[in-house]
């Protein structure tokens, strides 16, 4: 069945699809797998799509879709699956603005019901010229591989308490103090569902270039694929001959998205020349320093997000924590000057080598 499509999700942007797709309808009910929906319904919060260009659009009863079977765990909006068999006519659910799409088991009322998504059939490639049998599309279609190159640059990772506790902006922030200090900066997400906004955010305030896990084939990263993928980013963005790499992990420090896993790592946490910690509140600021040091051995060394957002909770993390407190709203030079002190000895021995 050939069909034309009407808004395509930039969690198949690696397969740079037109507007006119081929279905299958014996669809593989696996992560990754791209297949085309029909929207039911409309909604006036949580209704926009993130297209391939990372322009957001808003979706609208009868729009025919294409997005990515995917799971996804998210406090602060859904929570859903991938089912086991998933044919055309079923329904399922858009669990995300990139287009994952998947069985909603939960949901934050903040958020309300997601899209209900008519399912119409898997998205065919043909990869072989000319050729009139097409294969299942995957989001691996035209995913990096990773460079055998060693990463040789630090990396400043930006950690969360949660969800929504300032991640983007700091490392946003971070990134352009970076750039205006000389150096050619690279920038990643390496954990959550798959979004381009965060990577988007990091190019706009300066990076050379951005990358993150759906760019190395991945829907939604789990503990199971959170450190290779990074492996595989990092080490892309190292081939790119950049002086460092700020390194946002979606989610918490305690979610289910495999930051642990990254944390864990021996050889990613060696890589790490800064390590920044956004908290929400006073206590996830105390707490979450503690964890990083007793559960991985990590030294924070500045903590950002909303539980700096004035005089009480810097004193707080100052005082009781013992730890810097800048915030990337407020004070921008403050986190940056303090990144770059940590790390410029490093860039220079890199450079000198």
């Amino acid at each position: 069945m050939k069909v034309h499509i009407d808004k395509i999700g930039s969690v198949t942007r690696n397969l740079r699809l037109g507007r006119t797709v081929h279905l299958s309808s014996e669809i593989h009910a696996v992560e990754g797998a791209v297949i085309a929906v029909r929207i039911h319904g409309e909604k006036s919060v949580y209704n926009q799509l993130e297209d391939v260009h990372g322009r957001m659009v808003t979706l609208h009863g009868g729009d025919i879709v294409v997005g990515a079977l995917g799971h996804r765990n998210a406090l602060h909006g859904y929570e859903g699956v991938v089912p086991e068999s998933v044919v055309p006519g079923q329904r399922l659910h858009v669990l995300n603005m990139g287009g994952v799409i998947g069985q909603c088991t939960s949901h934050n009322p903040g958020v309300g019901t997601p899209f209900e998504a008519e399912v119409l059939g898997q998205v065919l490639m043909f990869p072989e010229f000319q050729s009139r049998f097409g294969q299942p599309a995957h989001v691996r279609a035209g995913a990096l591989k990773g460079s055998e190159r060693p990463v040789n640059c630090p990396v400043v990772y930006v950690v969360g308490t949660c969800m929504n506790a300032g991640k983007t902006y700091a490392a946003s922030a971070l990134v352009r103090h970076l750039m205006k200090a000389g150096y050619r900066v690279g920038g990643a997400k390496l954990t959550g569902v798959s979004l381009m906004r965060d990577t988007l955010s990091m190019r706009d305030s300066g990076a050379a270039v951005a990358m993150d896990f759906t760019d190395a084939g991945t829907v939604c990263t789990s503990p199971k694929t959170a450190a290779e993928v990074s492996r595989i980013i990092l080490s892309e963005l190292s081939a790119a001959d950049v002086d460092v790499i700020v390194a946002e992990t979606g989610d918490g420090i305690m979610g289910e998205y495999g930051v642990q896993a990254i944390l864990a790592d021996p050889e990613l946490r060696g890589l790490g020349g800064a390590w920044v910690l956004c908290a929400n509140d006073p206590v996830g600021a105390s707490g979450g320093v503690r964890h990083m040091k007793e559960a991985y051995g990590i030294s924070v060394d500045v903590v950002a997000g909303p539980a700096t957002d004035n005089r009480v909770g810097i004193r707080f993390v100052e005082r009781e924590v013992g730890l810097p407190a800048h915030n990337a709203r407020a004070d921008a030079a403050g986190l940056g000057g303090l990144i770059l002190e940590k790390i410029a000895p490093r860039i220079a021995g890199r450079r000198s080598a």
